[in-house]
């Protein structure tokens, strides 16, 4: 693309952008909402209160801000022991994780998918 058909071509999007904020700003919706924001910041101000604190008495359980994925108080969650049992050879080994030495050497011998298919979670 040249630089006059940029030039063109950002200035069409710039009068597509003005004539929806021009619309977007006749609408009553985005008006009250507006006013609705200004409203509650004004209130936040003057009860000295922050977005959290008005998060906090609205979701006092904090259902709605709470971390996916994540235990309360940050802790990680315990992992399950497994339990390998080679088929090939009987041997059997219980791990948390997979850095366990024959772990590796048997996910290298017999590849990870194979390997995986002989677990057993104990819990």
């Amino acid at each position: 693309m040249s630089m006059l058909q940029e030039y063109r071509h950002i200035e069409e999007q710039i009068r597509e952008l003005k004539e929806r904020l021009n619309s977007m700003s006749n609408d009553d919706k985005l008006k009250k909402e507006i006013e609705f924001e200004e409203k509650l910041r004004s209130l936040m101000g003057q009860y000295n209160k922050s977005l959290k604190d008005v998060a906090a008495i609205l979701d006092p359980d904090n259902k709605l801000a709470a971390p996916k994925g994540k235990a309360a108080g940050g802790a990680k969650r315990a992992r399950k022991v497994k339990q390998y049992k080679n088929p090939n050879t009987g041997e059997v080994i219980e791990t948390k994780g997979g850095n366990h030495k024959t772990l590796k050497a048997w996910k290298e011998k017999y590849g990870a998918d194979t390997v995986e298919s002989w677990v057993t979670i104990l819990g």
